[in-house]
């Protein structure tokens, strides 16, 4: 994250970070870059090298919150045969995939009041065993409402102009790009939605799969205490961009966000080419970041 007047240019294989002195980073070990100070300028190589590394590129607005993000342009090979696949997707494999992402989230947001120590966990866990294929009770909204005063009280709203809405709305945001990336990295078009079917909205794709993934974004606010009244610091945006780096549990082992987040597209990938395949979720285990081991 640059949150000081910068100029960003390529320099061979790294991206130059011009401010009082320059920094230089790979470009290859960079997955997101998010630009929060309106007096940063780029050239037109670092673009392209974004889009050649499929790295996510965030610019925010006045109020600092991601406003949009430059993903490459459907590089991949196959992507007009995933296209097809994603407008013949069968209705029942839609909904039962559907009823797989909302079944796992609310079993997170379950982990999370438990991690939170708040009361509330068995109720949750009775709404995602009664998850049937294309959640026509619709308990996820059931659960929302329960999930939220749980967590953050019975004055909790999020519309209120508050530290804990901006954290989980930046939060929430940054996640929704980097599955974005993921998504188009392997073919998928994200405007085109298991469940979320907006024409307004050119990530309906994201948002079904980011669902699962939300209740993180949730326990890191809950554990963190506001530093101001309303608006983030830079250091409270970091800290939400790190939770691309913090360990979940997938069927391969623990793993950070981000590699999860790869491995649940691909899972998403089987399900558009058979229609039979289980999507593999995450599933919260807590605030640990991940850590490489030789």
């Amino acid at each position: 994250m640059i949150s000081r007047p910068a100029r960003l240019r390529r320099e061979h294989f790294s991206l130059a970070i011009d401010q009082e002195e320059t920094a230089f980073v790979p470009l290859e070990d960079i997955a997101v870059i998010v630009l929060n100070h309106q007096e940063i300028t780029l050239t037109h190589p670092v673009l392209s090298a974004c889009a050649e590394y499929g790295i996510g590129l965030y610019a925010t607005g006045r109020n600092h919150q991601p406003a949009g993000v430059f993903l490459p342009f459907l590089s991949h090979s196959r992507t007009t045969r995933m296209l097809r696949k994603q407008l013949d997707i069968t209705r029942p494999t839609a909904k039962r995939a559907w009823a797989s992402i909302v079944r796992r989230k609310i079993e997170n947001q379950a982990t999370c009041l438990r991690l939170c120590g708040k009361p509330g966990e068995d109720r949750l866990a009775s709404y995602a065993r009664r998850i049937r294929s294309g959640d026509p009770d619709n308990l996820e909204a059931q659960a929302a409402a329960f999930y939220f005063v749980q967590l953050f009280g019975s004055d909790f709203h999020r519309s209120d102009e508050r530290w804990m809405n901006a954290a989980l709305d930046y939060g929430y945001a940054v996640l929704r790009g980097a599955i974005a990336r993921g998504l188009i990295a392997h073919g998928l078009h994200p405007t085109i939605g298991l469940f979320h079917g907006s024409e307004q909205n050119a990530f309906n794709l994201a948002d079904d799969l980011i669902e699962p993934f939300r209740p993180l974004v949730d326990l890191h606010v809950v554990k963190h205490t506001a530093s101001t009244e309303g608006d983030l610091i830079p250091a409270d945006k970091q800290a939400l961009i790190a939770l691309l780096n913090v360990d979940v549990a997938m069927p391969q082992g623990k793993m950070s966000v981000l590699s999860a987040i790869e491995y649940a597209v691909e899972s998403l990938v089987r399900v558009y080419e058979d229609g039979e395949s289980a999507l593999e979720l995450p599933t919260l285990v807590g605030l640990r970041a991940h850590r490489l081991e030789y």
